[in-house]
């Protein structure tokens, strides 16, 4: 198989995994708003729902992506400079990868800070910074990684975990909100009575437990997404390097490196909140596939990284 075809890779489907935790908690976030809905308008439980995850579907269509993906991750189309520069590495990219240009969608996030990422089933966001200051052949090892994530589906269960999310996180600030109005409430007009004092008090603790008990649901997924989201990585690493981009892949995480980044985590809780190996794990891989692939190049390639640096 053609190194730039499309292929469910492991770490794509590991990372349904979050996706079924976080089902549950979604659909009883959901239920709580359909509860609400249903005083105005009549419809079931499963029709909210399945018009709900139905949605998912919208954000892998291209111009939603462009539209709405963009503008809620608070990214931009690139200016003419950056569009000049990112065209350039990304022509060699998809050269190698023997891919169309009109497939995919470059966009840049305002940042100080060298990462990138794909998102949806389209989407390459590079930060600007990154657009800026990395030489070309870097910007190519980076957007090599990206579109490897895409090429190995990674990102479909990623923004589909996402997706499920909102209603949770919504529900969670609103449980947060009213507690802080039962809270001041209580302080306000009760302070004078114990027993509204009390009530006041329970009331503002159930509802920070119910928020903290959705929230934990996130947590919980975004642990275990986290762990095979390093997986996809290192996979999408050697997707790069198969492409020809590994030098260009090696250089822009030592660059990285240098500029205070990509550290290994210290504990317990950085590790669990990891969403990528150590920079230099990597480095030291990507180099071993390279010392592996030596006097067997792929034809037609070149060397790349990115996805979420």
């Amino acid at each position: 198989m053609h190194v730039g075809g499309r292929r469910v890779e492991s770490s794509a489907v590991a990372a349904l995994v979050p996706v079924l935790i976080v089902l549950p908690v979604s659909l009883v976030a959901l239920a709580v708003f359909w509860f609400v809905i249903r005083l105005a308008w009549h419809v079931s439980f499963t029709w909210f729902a399945v018009g709900y995850l139905a949605g998912a579907v919208l954000l892998f269509v291209r111009p939603i992506q462009t539209v709405l993906l963009t503008r809620l991750l608070g990214a931009r189309p690139p200016s003419r400079e950056e569009r000049v520069r990112l065209d350039t590495a990304w022509r060699s990219v998809l050269q190698a990868a023997r891919l169309p240009r009109h497939r995919y969608v470059l966009a840049v996030l305002p940042a100080d800070e060298l990462n990138a990422f794909a998102c949806g089933g389209h989407l390459v966001i590079v930060t600007s910074l990154a657009v800026e200051t990395l030489p070309r052949d870097e910007l190519a090892g980076v957007l090599a990684h990206e579109l490897s994530h895409h090429l190995g589906f990674h990102t479909v269960a990623l923004t589909v975990a996402q997706w499920l999310s909102v209603p949770v996180l919504l529900l969670a600030r609103i449980g947060f909100f009213l507690q802080n109005v039962a809270a001041a409430a209580t302080h306000s007009y009760a302070s004078h009575s114990a027993s509204l004092t009390a009530i006041g008090r329970l009331v503002s603790a159930v509802l920070t437990t119910i928020s903290w008990l959705f929230l934990s649901g996130l947590l919980v997924a975004n642990a275990v997404g986290n762990v095979a989201g390093r997986g996809a990585e290192f996979q999408a690493d050697q997707r790069a390097v198969l492409l020809g981009f590994g030098p260009q892949l090696s250089n822009a995480l030592r660059r990285v490196v240098a500029m205070g980044g990509g550290e290994r985590p210290r504990g317990l809780r950085e590790h669990l909140a990891a969403t990528h190996p150590p920079a230099l794990t990597r480095v030291a891989k990507i180099e071993a596939l390279r010392h592996v692939q030596t006097g067997r190049p792929f034809g037609g390639q070149v060397d790349g990284r990115g996805a979420r640096s």
